[in-house]
């Protein structure tokens, strides 16, 4: 099932499955945060308004903003 980040818990798991087609600006972005199809990661925290997200991925913590996350079509593992 197709989701995004701000229906995922901290602690949730979940991996890339694909990248929204409005969001091309930031697609170049993310795929080189290490953001690829097929990645692994863990919600570590949000902040307290949602904005930024804070995610484990391939071993280190990387934030995103709210409209960077919205543009990952992700699957919750």
């Amino acid at each position: 099932m197709t989701t995004h980040l701000k229906d995922l818990e901290p602690g949730d798991a979940g991996k890339v499955i694909g990248f929204d087609k409005s969001g091309k600006a930031y697609r170049k972005r993310l795929l080189a945060m290490g953001l690829t199809l097929g990645t692994a990661f863990r919600i570590k925290r949000f902040a307290p308004m949602g904005d930024p997200v804070e995610i484990e991925v391939r071993g280190f913590s990387l934030t995103l903003r709210k409209g960077e996350a919205a543009m990952l079509l992700i699957e919750k593992t």
